[in-house]
């Protein structure tokens, strides 16, 4: 202690009493500090849980934190590589399809294919480039599938995505041919169809686990050199409750109106059973008011939560009563996890001018004016597979829009297929 006196070096208990104090001071703001930061990562994660329940989403388990070590003061921080900032997904799906009637057309046994590859890279911390190529008709966006057939021909691929998004915290902007950004069933939107033009996203999470969402759309559908365009332009409104014990809800309200100047780039394929003048264009304009409500309950086990999904959808531009579509699904369990095992009904039922069918689902041969029954067995033998078998059960809905279908007979069509995904 005197070497050290003498060397002019205090010994730490003989601090100044005033300067001890404040240190003390200082580690105790900290302490409180440390603890609230932990309070808040914990609050975050549930909030984090809450949203992914709400997307069906199973959460991995929290990973230890690591224990932190200091560098070496001569240690240089590894700059990330572009690998890193690239995200590569895709799907392949082989299907059997059986298709029968009562007593309008011959039962056919059929098999398609569907593969898809797409990937994002992240330019920036604002700035991301996706696009996705699919096999399937590039005339056809409702559908990526190839059907098994004409003498082994090469199969057709397109590019059914190219866009850039803009990243702002809860906003992203997206521009180009880009992901659906409606909250949907496929009454009115099928699950195949990417619009392009404009978009916009906006997600806000309330600090009670809930969420509000806004999402808009302009959809260039036709340019036409030389006269009126086609677009659309789209906004929704959404709210995604908090988990009230094992419940919650969401609510989705939309309107799409749509203008139908030009039909140059329309085949049949775009307009299929909605009603058109002798000129072609359509009968009916399109004004579609949409209401989706969805409830979850999770229950006592977390392998068979019950989801209940209603849509209803008015095209207040209808030309006559022939306006309205709804539908409503209920799915008992997930398909997350190996061993998974998911069973869902859903009824649905359309007037003829109710949805604008070029965009609506192609699941069974009527695009609208149909009443459909569907039953669905899905089973995850594997971690990234599913296995599902699929009955339609549908008729025309109203007799005098029937087509070419007889306007009583019942029609089946059972899908069995194989999914990987990555």
């Amino acid at each position: 202690m005197l070497a050290l006196a003498c060397a002019g070096i205090a010994p730490a208990f003989a601090q100044d009493t005033t300067e001890r104090a404040e240190v003390l001071k200082q580690i105790a703001a900290l302490r409180e500090q440390q603890a609230r930061i932990a309070q808040l990562q914990r609050e975050n994660e549930a909030a984090l849980r809450a949203l992914e329940a709400t997307l069906g989403v199973v959460a991995p388990a929290p990973a230890a934190t690591p224990v932190q070590t200091a560098a070496p003061a001569t240690a240089v921080a590894a700059a990330p590589s572009a690998l890193d900032r690239l995200k590569v997904t895709g799907d392949f799906r082989l299907r059997s399809q059986h298709d029968r009637s009562d007593d309008d057309a011959w039962d056919r046994d059929s098999g398609q294919v569907r593969a898809r590859l797409g990937a994002t890279f992240a330019i920036n911390e604002r700035v991301t480039v996706g696009g996705r190529f699919v096999t399937g008709d590039n005339d056809d966006p409702n559908s990526s599938d190839v059907q098994l057939s004409n003498w082994a021909d090469d199969f057709n691929v397109s590019l059914d995505m190219a866009y850039v998004q803009l990243n702002f915290g809860d906003l992203k902007l997206y521009g180009g041919k880009f992901p659906q950004p409606f909250a949907r069933t496929d009454l009115v939107w099928d699950s195949d169809v990417n619009p392009q033009g404009l978009g916009a996203t906006y997600r806000h999470a309330l600090g009670n686990g809930g969420a509000l969402r806004t999402n808009a759309l302009f959809f260039a559908v036709d340019e036409d050199a030389g006269g009126a365009d086609s677009t659309m332009g789209g906004i929704q409104l959404g709210y995604d409750s908090p988990a009230f014990g094992g419940f919650k809800y969401d609510l989705s309200g939309a309107y799409y109106r749509y203008s139908l100047g030009s039909l140059a780039g329309a085949d049949s394929g775009d307009w299929r059973t909605n009603r058109r003048n002798p000129d072609g264009t359509f009968l009916s304009d399109y004004e579609l008011a949409n209401l989706l409500v969805g409830a979850t309950w999770q229950g006592a086990n977390e392998q068979w939560p019950v989801r209940v999904v209603g849509d209803y959808v008015k095209n207040l531009g209808a030309a006559d009563n022939q306006d309205t579509g709804y539908g409503v699904d209920v799915s008992l369990g997930r398909a997350s996890k190996p061993g998974d095992w998911r069973f869902t009904y859903g009824y649905s039922q359309t007037d003829v001018d109710a949805v604008l069918s070029a965009f609506s689902h192609d699941n069974i041969g009527i695009a609208t004016n149909y009443k459909l029954h569907a039953f669905t067995v899905d089973y995850t033998p594997m971690p990234k597979t599913m296995v599902s078998a699929i009955w339609y059960h549908y008729k025309p809905n109203d007799p005098a829009y029937a087509g070419g279908n007889a306007p009583n007979d019942w029609l089946d069509r059972i899908r069995l297929f194989f999914l990987v995904n990555f």
